[in-house]
């Protein structure tokens, strides 16, 4: 066959290949098969996360679930961003990225099993137990920061980046291992740790790719690609939101399993799964792609403001968890409990959600002041119900309502605001 014949590129090895920067303006770039498994090992991060979050909540013990939730969603969201970023920059799918790229996966998997030591910690007030969650992280950035030496070896033109990115990583690293295994036992001294090492993580990335160009000075940054970048993104919102799916299946079987098939039973399946679909009619209106490749430099609030998004869909999955614990009789915070478990995620999402736009558009939309309003009055009225001593299901109806405002608001008039942006971005 020869090297013209289009067959070939469905029938070659995954030899060894220079990992050089990808074109960012690749067209057609799209997720890999492996993007896709390396998200499944998240699928099991989050549903650790969830199932502690909603566990705690349902006991009553709320500062315990949200810093536990906190601490862990930050340290998840962060593991996938790193990769992320990398991948679509660099990615060459040969033998040997496919082979760290597993080993990072089971870093993931290291991490998710450290999972409820840390909310465990909390709770008790014992030493902050994150010491298996770190050892996760060890085992990612070894893998990671060999890809980024790869990339210093063989790729000149982001060679001072790349090994920016793995000196930086190793220290940071170095610095979270240490901290874990202090055990530090002093509640202010330990949060004081943690904000700076938190800090020192989000200033690392900026400080990597800070003057980095070519010698024409056209280029800045590593060459990730914003279609791909976009994709990643909202495919794992999709991952993400599968915990709304969980949680409605463990609620609905917790009030079937109790008194059978009911209105109840039925209300709660409509209110979870069209709370979940809501969310994702609402997040991909967003047109990130087109910015972001117009605008590359607004991938800092855009990319880590998504950790407050993934946030608030993954604790929606929690609360409908939560849901199920009280079909169960097993919860100690009330039906109005149980809603804001529900609502105040949703109420985060959509806060989330159109702060982004804001950033991603450098403005504020009346428009969109007056979507976020109508999806809060939604939440306020589920809330009401339930102190009023309406029933679950139909409380959780209502906040189903909270997401298709901005969906019925962008299909009748909203859709023209959004051509509008778009064009005022060029």
């Amino acid at each position: 066959m020869s090297a013209s014949d289009p067959v070939v590129e469905y029938v070659r090895p995954h030899g060894l290949r220079r990992m050089l920067g990808r074109d960012s303006h690749e067209r057609h770039r799209t997720v890999t098969p492996l993007e896709l498994l390396f998200d499944l090992t998240f699928v099991v991060s989050f549903s650790q996360a969830g199932d502690q979050l909603a566990h705690y909540v349902a006991e009553g013990h709320i500062a315990s679930a949200v810093w536990g939730f906190a601490f862990v969603l930050l340290s998840v969201c962060w593991a996938w961003i790193n990769f992320t970023w990398f991948a679509s920059a660099f990615d060459t799918d040969d033998w040997l990225q496919r082979m760290l790229t597993m080993v990072q996966m089971i870093g993931v998997i290291i991490l998710a099993l450290g999972i409820p030591p840390v909310f465990e910690s909390i709770d008790a007030g014992e030493p902050f137990d994150f010491v298996v969650v770190a050892a996760g992280y060890v085992v990612m950035r070894v893998s990671l920061v060999l890809m980024w030496l790869r990339v210093a070896r063989e790729d000149p033109v982001n060679r001072r980046v790349a090994l920016r990115y793995a000196a930086f990583n190793v220290l940071i690293q170095a610095g979270w291992l240490t901290v874990a295994l202090l055990k530090i036992e002093d509640l202010p001294v330990v949060v004081a740790v943690l904000v700076i090492l938190w800090a020192a993580e989000f200033a690392g990335h900026p400080f990597a790719t800070w003057n980095a160009k070519d010698a024409d000075g056209s280029w800045h940054g590593t060459p990730w690609n914003a279609n791909h970048i976009a994709e990643r993104y909202g495919l794992l919102v999709i991952v993400t939101l599968g915990e709304g799916i969980l949680g409605t299946i463990a609620a609905v079987a917790a009030v079937v399993a109790h008194v059978g098939w009911s209105g109840e039973a039925i209300l709660i399946v409509i209110a979870g799964t069209g709370l979940t679909f809501g969310m994702w009619w609402t997040y991909f209106i967003l047109p990130s792609a087109p910015v972001l490749a117009r605008h590359r430099e607004r991938k800092w609030a855009w990319g880590y403001g998504h950790i407050v998004l993934f946030g608030g869909v993954a604790a929606v999955g929690a609360g409908l968890h939560v849901a199920a614990y009280a079909a169960e009789g097993e919860t100690s915070i009330g039906t109005v409990g149980v809603v804001l478990s529900v609502a105040i995620p949703v109420l985060v999402f959509s806060l989330a959600y159109f702060v982004l736009w804001s950033i991603l558009f450098r403005a504020v939309d009346a428009f969109h002041v007056m979507l976020a309003a109508g999806m809060a009055a939604f939440l306020a009225v589920g809330v009401v119900l339930a102190v009023a001593g309406l029933p679950l299901g139909w409380c959780l109806f209502v906040v189903m309502l909270s997401p298709f405002v901005v969906a019925v608001g962008y299909e009748t008039a909203g859709y023209r605001h959004v051509e509008e942006d778009v064009r005022r971005e060029g």
